[in-house]
C-alpha cells in the first residue's frame, strides 16, 4: 500500500531535483563536449546520465545497508549528510557556481567525457548521493515508498538527458550567466533541506521530536 503523500512526493522532487541540478549541469555539458562532434552529442549525455543512474541507484539500493553494516545509526549519517548539504548549498549561493567549479577541475586534469565530469561529480553529485540514502530510510519508508523515490529519481534523470539534448537551444536561452543565477536559487532551496535533515537526524536519535 502506497503510503506516500502528494506533499511528500513534492519534496522529494524538489530535493532531488535541486541536488542533482540538470540546468547547473548545462555549461559542464558544454565543456564536455567542446571538442565533440555535434553528431555524437546525443550519445555523450546519454553516456553522461546512464552512469550517473547507474550510482545514485547504488546508493539507493545499497547505501543505508553499507552505513549500518558497518555500525553507523541512520540518524547520525542524516546530521552529517544535513551539515554536509548545508556546506554544500552555502558554497552554491556564496562561492563559484557548480559548472563553474566542475569546470575549472576539469581543465586542471585535462579529463573531459562523459564520466568526469558530467556524470561525476556534475549530475551524480557527493550531495545527491547523500540526498537518495536520507530520502530512503529503511527504518522510517517502506518498500512502496522506497519504489516510488527511486521512480522519482527516474523522473529527474530523463529531465536531465532532456536538457542535455536540448543543450544548444537552450544555451541561446540561459547562457552560463543564467545557469549560474539558477544554481544559487537552487542553493537556497539545498540550505533549507539540509536543515530539515539535521531535525529529523535529531528525531531519529530520539534527542527530540519535530514539531509540524
Amino acid at each position: 500500500m502506497l503510503e506516500i503523500s502528494s506533499a511528500q512526493l513534492l519534496r522529494e522532487f524538489i530535493t532531488l531535483f535541486v541536488v542533482v541540478d540538470p540546468i547547473g549541469s548545462l555549461p559542464v555539458f558544454y565543456f564536455a563536449t567542446s571538442s565533440v562532434a555535434a553528431r555524437f552529442h546525443w550519445k555523450f549525455a546519454l553516456r553522461g546520465v546512464l552512469v550517473a543512474a547507474l550510482v545514485l541507484y547504488s546508493f539507493l539500493i545499497a547505501g543505508q545497508v553499507v552505513i549500518e553494516a558497518i555500525g553507523l545509526r541512520l540518524g547520525s549519517f542524516q546530521i552529517a549528510g544535513g551539515i554536509i548539504l548545508f556546506l554544500f548549498a552555502l558554497t552554491m549561493i556564496f562561492g563559484s557556481s557548480k559548472p563553474a567549479r566542475e569546470i575549472e577541475e576539469a581543465e586542471h586534469t585535462d579529463l573531459s567525457g562523459a564520466v568526469y565530469p558530467l556524470a561525476i561529480p556534475s549530475i551524480a553529485s557527493p550531495g545527491a548521493m547523500l540526498a537518495i540514502v536520507i530520502l530512503t530510510d529503511n527504518n522510517r519508508n517502506s518498500v512502496s515508498d522506497q519504489l516510488v523515490t527511486a521512480g522519482v529519481l527516474g523522473v529527474v534523470l530523463l529531465i536531465t538527458l532532456l536538457l542535455l539534448l536540448l543543450a544548444a537551444r537552450l544555451k541561446k536561452i540561459i547562457g552560463s550567466t543564467g545557469a549560474d543565477v539558477i544554481s544559487r536559487v537552487m542553493g537556497l532551496i539545498l540550505a533549507t533541506v539540509a536543515v530539515d535533515s539535521v531535525l529529523n537526524g535529531f528525531e531519529t536519535l530520539g534527542l527530540f521530536a519535530v514539531q509540524g
